[in-house]
């Protein structure tokens, strides 16, 4: 096999390819059985049918179009294999000359990434904001403690912010019943969060054996997007007694004999969040200057063209809407190229292990089985895309755990001392 490389633009080559055809035996081997097995021929058993057969039955011009569409993907892989080339979508495949017992000669146009200095991205400036004051965190930290040891004791009245009520629902999509969003004697506290969309607000001054109604839509799922209905009925409202914040209390909850000591450790544990949400800053601070130490790299418009038509083909989007996916798809771009570039370099890779965590932190997502989460991702073949997202996920904090990461007020922010390789959740 022949091939060259014609550099078009700066982000998009044309590959020239010529294959012998005694190269494209087993592509035409595969074509026959593939026919084969597809069709019924009187005297022949279905797959068994001979070559001579299919020939004239189906027609040798039909067997070289389903060899050559075997062929092209192979011989394209192998065209560019090792070349440092790395191609962006799907090849615009045209095949200029297929002779029989000669050769087959394609071309093919990809757009492809351009080629770039990697941007100085050691030593990073990065400001994010001063770390919020401690003190209703600490101390809701505590309500929390007390929350896990805390009794319950049933009132007649109405239910209000904190109480656990136990429910009965019922969910239904266009009167079906959905088991999902359905189930009995189910414990919920009110004011966390942690039913649907809108149900602290209608569960609260609600009394036992009354019912209400909440129509909403689930923001992911098999039923995103989907208006669902639910009824529910409370069936008992119940009061939480928290125990006394004393050091008998810190004896009991924790490793602590006194209550002091036990709130020192609460306020250790809320100065080391306030850091992780000063690293989740440093992370978008890092990718926006990464983006910006891009702007003059070009990007292959015909890409953001294909994709941008894809999003709207529907005809939905005022321009200001599609403008702003425009440009963040440029950004998202220009960021990827970036770090798979960082990674390259830094001969960054994807164990086991970071696919393993990716996939069960994101199978909750999905309310998705990990194995039923990875095996739905091998099969769409989107399982290297995740690998692409989990590398560069890994450059990003490479970048940030190398970067000068100050607050506000000026103040150095030890983000390395946390930061861990995040995971990026699924898209």
């Amino acid at each position: 096999m022949k091939s060259t490389i014609e550099n078009l633009t700066p982000t998009r080559i044309k590959v020239q390819v010529e294959v012998p055809f005694s190269e494209l035996k087993p592509s035409l081997d595969a074509a026959y059985q593939k026919i084969a097995s597809q069709i019924n021929v009187p005297g022949f058993r279905k797959g068994k049918v001979p070559s001579q057969v299919i020939d004239q039955r189906v027609g040798r011009p039909a067997v070289l179009q389903e060899a050559v569409n075997e062929a092209i993907p192979k011989a394209y892989a192998e065209a560019i294999k090792d070349k440092k080339i790395y191609p962006i979508g799907r090849p615009s495949v045209e095949v200029t000359e297929l002779k029989e017992n000669e050769e087959l000669k394609f071309s093919a146009e990809v757009d492809v990434r351009p080629e770039f200095e990697t941007p100085k991205y050691k030593g990073l400036k990065l400001k994010v904001e001063k770390a919020r004051e401690l003190g209703e965190d600490v101390k809701k930290q505590l309500e929390d403690l007390q929350a896990r040891f805390s009794t319950l004791s049933s009132v007649e009245r109405a239910a209000q912010d904190k109480d656990v009520v136990i429910l009965d629902i019922t969910g239904t999509k266009d009167g079906e019943q959905v088991n999902q969003y359905s189930g009995q004697g189910l414990a919920y506290t009110i004011g966390s969060n942690g039913l649907v969309p809108g149900a602290d607000g209608v569960l609260t001054g609600v009394k036992a054996e009354q019912s209400v109604k909440l129509d909403f839509s689930p923001e992911d799922g098999p039923f995103k997007g989907l208006e669902i209905s639910l009824d529910i009925t409370v069936k008992a409202v119940n009061e939480k007694i928290l125990p006394k914040a004393d050091d008998d209390f810190a004896k009991m909850a924790s490793e602590f004999d006194t209550l002091a000591e036990l709130m020192k450790d609460l306020e250790e544990k809320v100065k080391q969040s306030r850091i992780v949400e000063q690293t989740y800053m440093a992370r978008d601070k890092a990718s926006e200057a990464l983006i910006e130490l891009m702007a003059k790299v070009p990007l292959p418009e015909n890409a953001i063209d294909l994709e941008f038509e894809e999003h709207f083909k529907d005809g939905h989007g005022d321009d200001a809407h599609k403008e702003e996916f425009k440009s963040g798809s440029r950004k998202s771009m220009q960021a990827q190229f970036v770090l798979d570039k960082i990674a390259e370099e830094e001969n960054i890779g994807v164990s086991d292990a970071d696919l393993s965590e990716w996939i069960s932190q994101n199978a909750l997502k999905y309310q998705m089985p990990p194995q039923t989460f990875a095996d739905a991702l091998v099969r769409s073949g989107e399982i290297t895309l995740v690998m692409g997202e989990i590398r560069r996920s890994k450059a990003l904090t490479l970048v940030v755990k190398e970067a000068d990461v100050t607050d506000d007020a000026g103040k150095k922010v030890d983000v390395a001392s946390v930061l861990k390789e995040f995971v990026p959740e699924a898209e």
